[in-house]
């Protein structure tokens, strides 16, 4: 988890650049914060947010003073510590409110309360082991597959995964697709696309990432950045939203 102050207004809209984990926002304080997705729809104050939330270019973060606690979770994890699984969120975002009820609230004037991030972080990482801890476990031949997926960079194969969990590729799809939200060529997708941007963000040349990270040529990898961002290789590196992530998310960011 990390936290984020914005001390005045954003210096223009930000742009969200999808990861492969489920964003949990919680806002506090007297600020204001929100995001626009593609469609024009406005979402404000603390949500969640499924994986590759952002795809396509068209999600935009704008706030002034605001103040938020931000946690990325694996997705198969996601639907036990939040109530709402990341199939439900399909790329989307929800408001908190919704699923958590006074208890968003709550935790948003408690975080307030609180002199410093690490009291903010230790109230967090409470809450969410206690949700964690009072529902349904996690399936573990799909967090299994997931985890193949994220060491391997995205370049495990799928039929490869289904062999040596003794299930039929369609097997395979259904459940993992109900956990994590999406289908496993496309969370492979979705990691594989992480880690090249932030190859590059440090300092790899495109063609050379294209090579290291399984994509067929630098073309290849044009166009998956194209698809996930609207942007281009060598301008989605200079994103706020990804310039952050060195500092903000040091270990445990799926890459």
């Amino acid at each position: 988890m990390a936290g984020f102050r914005v001390p005045g207004p954003l210096a223009g809209e930000l742009r969200v650049v999808p990861h492969p984990a489920v964003m949990l926002v919680l806002e506090f304080g007297a600020g204001e914060a929100a995001m626009e997705d593609a469609a024009g729809r406005l979402h404000r104050g603390s949500l969640v947010a499924g994986p590759g939330f952002g795809s396509g270019g068209g999600v935009r973060a704008r706030g002034e003073q605001a103040e938020c606690v931000q946690v990325r979770l694996s997705p198969v994890v996601a639907g036990t510590l939040l109530g709402v699984g990341p199939a439900e969120l399909t790329g989307g975002a929800v408001s908190l409110d919704d699923l958590w009820g006074r208890e968003a609230a709550r935790t948003r004037e408690r975080l307030h309360e609180l002199p410093s991030w690490q009291d903010r972080f230790a109230l967090m990482d409470a809450l969410l082991a206690r949700r964690c801890a009072a529902r349904s476990p996690v399936d573990p031949a799909v967090a299994w597959a997931w985890k193949r997926i994220v060491a391997s960079g995205g370049l495990v194969r799928i039929d490869h995964l289904a062999t040596e969990l003794g299930w039929s590729r369609k097997r395979l799809w259904s459940r993992f697709h109900a956990a994590v939200g999406l289908p496993p060529k496309s969370a492979a997708k979705l990691v594989r696309f992480d880690r090249a941007v932030h190859r590059m963000l440090g300092g790899g040349g495109a063609a050379q990432v294209a090579a290291d990270s399984g994509y067929f040529d630098q073309s290849h990898l044009h166009r998956d950045v194209m698809t996930f961002t609207g942007s281009t290789p060598s301008a989605v590196v200079d994103e706020p939203f990804l310039t952050v992530d060195d500092r903000a998310w040091p270990t445990g960011v799926p890459r």
